[in-house]
């Protein structure tokens, strides 16, 4: 117990430059810079956060050889929360058969990820996206995503020091309030947003969303 709440207070603090210069990356969609940060990642969470911010913008599948079924005992909140949402990407590329068995690795990893710090800001994020996206036979929730999204915009920094921006956040919560038949609520926070200076990737999502 003491120990998993040591992991998720780590898991809360700002992480490094290296995590900012990989949001805002990701949010220019420069896919060029991601691939050089990659092979600069020093650690196996910096690894797992590049990896994660470049696939969706590449969907290359070289981006996701490699990546570990589970993690080890010192594994953060952060670190099982990315390393859901990789499994999830792979489980949306694969045969049927093979996306309920990683879909189910996603599941797992990210109970895991929750249990050490359900509050983590990729916890909030990979959980929020999780709901929204996955099939309504699977429980698919847009107006829990969006809650989640919410919670994190009231956490995230407006630089994404910790890897991710509250922009972003509420960006997610826009798409997911639309999904959930919220429209007015939708309409509101995205006017807010487009007052704002908006990278490419966040206008792209609220001028064109994804499938969800």
């Amino acid at each position: 117990m003491i120990a998993h709440v040591f992991l998720a207070l780590l898991s809360a603090m700002p992480l490094s430059p290296f995590a900012e210069a990989t949001q805002q990356a990701y949010a220019q969609q420069d896919a060029e810079r991601l691939r050089g940060l990659l092979e600069e990642a020093s650690s196996r969470a910096d690894s797992l956060l590049v990896r994660y911010r470049l696939y969706p913008l590449t969907e290359e599948a070289a981006v996701l050889n490699g990546i570990p079924s589970s993690l080890p005992d010192d594994g953060s909140a952060r670190e099982y929360a990315l390393l859901s949402g990789l499994w999830a990407y792979r489980a949306g590329e694969a045969s049927l058969f093979s996306a309920i068995r990683y879909g189910r690795r996603s599941t797992n990893l990210l109970e895991e990820a929750k249990a050490r710090g359900p509050n983590a800001p990729f916890v909030l994020l990979v959980e929020g996206q999780s709901l929204l996206f996955r099939p309504s036979i699977a429980g698919k929730d847009p107006a829990a995503a969006a809650e989640r999204f919410a919670r994190l915009a009231k956490h995230a920094s407006d630089t994404g020091a910790d890897g991710i921006s509250k922009t972003e956040a509420q960006v997610w919560q826009c798409l997911a309030l639309n999904e959930a038949g919220h429209a007015g609520e939708a309409q509101t926070l995205k006017a807010q947003l487009q007052r704002q200076a908006l990278a490419p990737l966040y206008q792209q999502f609220l001028e064109d969303p994804p499938d969800v």
